[in-house]
């Protein structure tokens, strides 16, 4: 299995705060609900509701939640969400994908554009930097679930294409259209994984500086904020020194 850069510091995501889960428990419900009007509530049946509901579970979002998300999907009233996704740059040339479920498009796009424009950046068309991406499925285990090479031949065994091992835990990557076997055979050799997600992952990476890195972090948390907004991703990459900066700022 070729390595690849662990990029913690690419994708910039703030601490998980009392204050902010509430926030995050409505866009987990918002993706259960979506899958499940789409697939149906039948998670065994319903590969895309089966993967929303284990990110749920990962954020310890309580089961009694999940259920009234999916209920929420049979009903009458249940709203028109619909996926979008927008792409552009933002400070440096730094390439930013956007992920969003919205029931409406207009709002939606307007709050997206004006944060781009606030912080330094530019809207783009769909695939002006999403073909600097990979669409890879990552599950993430706790160190704590083996050593590095029994985690690397569970992997291996499951069908995934690439680990990183580290203190913090273990990185487990696949093809996007894997996800559910792997993460499955994972379970079962394994054990619940932390998190299972679908995501853009960078070709190559930017180095950006102090500044850059400054505004960058204010778009995208910005961006994180947006209720429409499920998922950020980027390819900056910033050094030690300058994150510990700017943490402690």
């Amino acid at each position: 299995m070729a390595g690849h850069s662990q990029f913690k510091n690419i994708m910039y995501r703030k601490g998980a705060q009392d204050a902010k889960r509430s926030k995050l428990f409505s866009k987990l419900a918002r993706e259960i609900t979506v899958a499940a009007k789409m697939g149906g509530s039948d998670a065994n049946m319903n590969a895309a509701l089966r993967l929303a509901i284990q990110n749920a579970r990962a954020q310890n979002m309580p089961k009694d939640n999940i259920e009234r998300a999916i209920k929420k999907s049979q009903g009458a009233d249940a709203s028109n969400y619909e996926s979008i996704r927008y792409e552009g740059y933002g400070p440096g040339g730094v390439a930013v994908i956007v992920e969003a479920l919205t029931d409406n498009r207009n709002r939606t796009a307007s709050q997206v554009r004006a944060t781009f424009s606030k912080y330094g950046g530019a809207l783009g068309e769909t695939g002006s930097v999403s073909f600097s991406f990979d669409r890879v499925g990552e599950i993430g285990y706790k160190a704590e679930v083996g050593d590095a090479e029994a985690v690397l031949e569970a992997a291996i065994m499951a069908g995934a294409d690439d680990v990183q091992s580290g203190d913090e835990g273990h990185v487990i990557t696949c093809a996007f259209e894997a996800i559910g076997e792997v993460s499955s055979a994972l379970a079962e050799a394994l054990g619940e994984a932390e998190s299972v997600n679908v995501v853009w992952k960078p070709q190559n990476t930017i180095e950006v500086d102090e500044e850059k890195a400054g505004s960058l972090m204010k778009l995208i948390g910005i961006l994180e904020d947006d209720d429409d907004v499920q998922n950020v991703f980027s390819n900056f990459e910033v050094s030690e020194d300058v994150m510990a900066k700017l943490t402690a700022a």
